[in-house]
């Protein structure tokens, strides 16, 4: 996200740079000065004797004290100055090439380009870098680089699910934003810490940090995207503050905001940005099945498959057959649940994403309790436990009850009508709330 805001102008690094000339050239004048006198001094005294050579002795030594009390601090700065700009150089091009590196992959996780092999790389890679964001202290010239591996490996803990590494991430990227005064990337850290803290459950924490991120907006060549971004993510922020209402008119009502800020994005998202319009639709979709309208669901839905395969994003076909599995079920559709569902796993094992795999063995396993086939049951909902990188206290209950002598387990019924919506609502622990920031 290269922005030149906050970039100094030529002219003023020339004045600059002239100005930090004439400082030297007047230092080195009045230094020359000084150790000539006291050379004078010095040359006198040594011809004198007596009282005449000690006095010549200690005023040399006297105009030497007060040239390294006056000009030392002077010299002492421009040693480390000059010392921070050797590191710079020799530390850029590493971290150049880090980012480079970890951008590239980032575009192919998730894609019908290298899905796997992105994965793979993350899971190895991922430690180094941030221990490498960790030890860069913030300063000039690294503000992008910095920034752009903090977006690869925000989209690699989302899709894990991993809200503290991106907590910490948000941070990291705070302190080099303030170092560097650049407001935009404090804008984007903001909102990522918005992220981070509503998938913590911490709704307050990440409502303020929504706050702060318009605070400190800027116009530059980013800033639709990030409106775009705080939009979403406001809406997502509604529709956590739904589940943990009781059924009434503050769920009805959290659930309608949520859809307004959803409908917002779509008519303000910055141009013809296939990643971002899936991402909406998708959550749109979520809105609608909240509010018991599969038909509506299935309506953003299939132009999310279509729009995701038309940019190669094999997670974003995923994510909307998914979906399409959830409003069939509503719809009393299992088989066609559950060929979606199947279809889902499959695409989602194709680029290594595994909790999505996790979520669809785990609706497939639940239709299989629902219908009484508990042994077929207890065999995918196992495939599921065993992909998952933590514990679901709704999976462990159909575990529970795909045992012999197992009951099915009492789920919330938001539609009093036999559709379980809030069995899927929590199934759905992770959807696509973010946005990918070319820079």
């Amino acid at each position: 996200m290269t922005s030149g805001d906050q970039q100094p102008k030529p002219e003023n690094k020339e004045r600059q740079s002239r100005r930090r000339g004439d400082f030297f050239g007047i230092s080195a004048l009045a230094s020359a000065l000084l150790s000539g006198l006291a050379g004078e001094r010095l040359s006198q005294s040594l011809d004198s004797g007596g009282w005449v050579r000690v006095v010549g002795l200690s005023l040399t030594f006297l105009f030497l004290l007060i040239w390294a009390a006056y000009y030392a601090p002077t010299v002492l700065a421009a040693y480390k100055r000059r010392r921070q700009e050797a590191v710079a150089v020799v530390a850029a091009p590493e971290l150049r090439a880090a980012a480079e590196e970890a951008e590239q992959w980032m575009i192919a996780l998730g894609s019908d380009t290298g899905g796997i092999a992105a994965a793979e790389w993350y899971s190895l890679n991922e430690p180094q870098l941030r221990e490498r964001l960790q030890a860069e202290k913030p300063r000039e010239g690294i503000a992008d680089d910095f920034a752009r591996i903090c977006d690869a490996l925000e989209v690699w803990y989302l899709r894990r699910s991993e809200p503290l590494p991106l907590l910490e991430l948000s941070e990291l990227l705070s302190a080099v934003a303030e170092a560097c005064g650049r407001r935009d990337l404090a804008e984007l850290a903001a909102a990522r810490e918005a992220t981070a803290y509503r998938l913590l459950g911490d709704l307050e924490s990440a409502t303020t940090r929504l706050g702060v991120s318009d605070n400190v907006a800027t116009h530059s060549r980013t800033a639709a995207a990030l409106t775009t971004r705080r939009q979403v993510e406001r809406a997502l922020l509604h529709l956590a503050r739904a589940e943990q209402s009781p059924a009434g008119n503050d769920r009805v009502e959290a659930v309608l905001n949520a859809r307004d800020r959803l409908d917002d994005a779509r008519l303000n998202r910055p141009g013809p940005d296939l990643a971002a319009e899936v991402a909406i639709l998708i959550n749109r979709a979520i809105v609608n099945l909240y509010q018991l309208e599969p038909e509506e669901a299935l309506d953003q839905l299939r132009p999310a498959v279509a729009r995701a395969r038309a940019a190669g994003d094999i997670s974003g076909q995923a994510h909307a057959s998914e979906l399409m599995g959830v409003a069939a079920w509503m719809q009393r559709s299992p088989h066609e649940a559950k060929r979606m569902w199947r279809h889902a796993e499959h695409l989602y094992s194709e680029i290594d994403e595994s909790e999505g795999r996790a979520r669809c063995l785990q609706h497939l396993g639940s239709a299989e309790v629902v219908a009484g086939r508990k042994k077929q049951a207890r065999a995918l909902l196992e495939r599921s436990a065993g992909l998952r990188t933590s514990e679901s206290e709704l999976l462990t209950k159909y575990l529970e009850a795909a045992q012999e002598d197992g009951k099915p387990p009492e789920v919330d019924d938001d539609g009093g009508d036999g559709v379980t919506v809030g069995r899927f609502r929590r199934l759905l622990d992770k959807i696509r709330d973010h946005f990918t920031l070319s820079r």
